[in-house]
This record gives structure tokens, C-alpha cells and sequence, in this order.
């Protein structure tokens, strides 16, 4: 069964469609579109090296800044991923983690794909924003992502000097993560015998 879904999210300031499909075996492309650069950078990143097939465009609805778009495509994103692993019944590998290097920048990403959403992220970025995207928007993404995903979400950089290396050691680290976490299994894997869907 394929683990592929679409969102649409509509609010008075953007308007998000996200196509999702976890195992790139019926959307094999990746294309983003939101008007931010740094932003379609970096979710391309996240998409190709977790593995996924993804379409994704933001429209702005009512022009404000970078801050809705990047929070109601994570929001999206992170919804359609949460859709995705219930069709599979939950039955995936659950944790994952990686640590990539870029250069002068290393960073540990750890996913717990458990239905219990938290984000802790260590991103000490020095630059106001990067090809359009304020780097306080990089974590906010990151952490709105993991809420609506239902998963706990650790980064920490473990070194680094160059904003941009740093943010996309931490989104090619958060696609291997992810790959390995929602990764199908044979069964549920928890004591529990049970992994508790997104809150709503």
C-alpha cells in the first residue's frame, strides 16, 4: 500500500498544498515552491535524503513575511507525514538518527516517531536571514514540523561557523533521520504494543 497523501492548508495568510509520498513509488519528483529560496533549498534537502517523493507550493495569500510560510508549509508537511504513517497502521521503525558533516559544520539529528511531539533545537545561527529566509524561522520550522508530525525531534549542532552549512548539515541529518525512523517495520514498535497518533 502506498504511503502517499495530499494537504491543503488554508489560512488568511497563505495558502499550502503539500503531495507526500513516503516511499517515492508513485511521485518519484521533488519540487518546492514558496517564493523563499533558502526555504525550497532546504526542504528539497529534507525530501531527497529522507527518501520521499514530494510536490509542495506555498501561495500568499496576504503578504506579511517569511514567518507564515515557512510555519504553515512545516505545519502542512508535518501533517501530511502524520497521515502518511497512519496508513500504514504505525508500523514503522519509529527512532532514527543521524550525524552529517559540511564542511566545518557538524550536526546530530535524533527522531523518535512516537505521537509524542517535542522539538529541542540547537542552532546558534549568527545571520539574519539566508536567501530569504529569517534564520529564526529555521528552528520554528523545524519545531512546527515536529508537532504536527506527532514525532520528539532533537538537533544539536556539535560544530560549526557558517550559517549555511550549518542549517543544511541539519536538514540533510533530519532526511537520513526520518528515512530510517518511518522506515516500514513489521510491526508497532513499542512495549506499549501501541505508538499514539498526533494529537490534535
Amino acid at each position: 500500500m502506498a504511503r502517499r497523501v495530499k494537504v491543503e492548508r488554508r489560512t488568511k495568510e497563505t495558502r499550502v498544498i503539500v503531495d507526500l509520498d513516503l516511499d517515492r513509488e508513485e511521485l518519484r519528483e521533488t519540487s518546492v515552491s514558496t517564493g523563499v529560496p533558502f526555504l525550497d533549498h532546504m526542504v528539497e534537502t529534507l525530501a531527497y535524503y529522507a527518501g520521499w517523493g514530494l510536490r509542495a507550493a506555498v501561495e500568499e495569500v496576504k503578504r506579511v513575511d517569511d514567518h507564515h510560510v515557512a510555519e504553515d508549509l512545516a505545519l502542512a508537511l508535518g501533517e501530511a507525514v502524520a497521515r502518511a504513517v497512519a496508513s500504514g497502521g504505525y508500523r514503522v521503525a519509529r527512532f532514527g538518527y543521524a550525524v552529517v558533516p559540511m564542511d566545518e559544520a557538524l550536526v546530530l539529528v535524533a527522531v523518535d516517531y512516537s505521537g509524542r511531539p517535542g522539538a529541542w533545537v540547537e542552532l546558534p545561527l549568527r545571520r539574519e536571514a539566508i536567501g530569504g529566509l529569517a534564520t529564526e524561522n529555521i528552528p520554528h520550522f523545524l519545531q512546527s514540523l515536529a508537532a504536527a508530525a506527532g514525532m520528539t525531534l532533537h538537533v544539536v549542532t556539535l560544530r560549526g561557523g557558517n550559517d549555511h552549512h550549518v542549517a543544511e548539515a541539519a536538514f540533510k541529518a533530519l532526511g537520513m533521520a526520518l528515512r530510517q525512523a518511518l522506515s516500514p517495520s513489521s510491526g508497532v514498535v513499542s512495549t506499549k504494543g501501541a505508538i499514539l497518533p498526533p494529537r490534535s
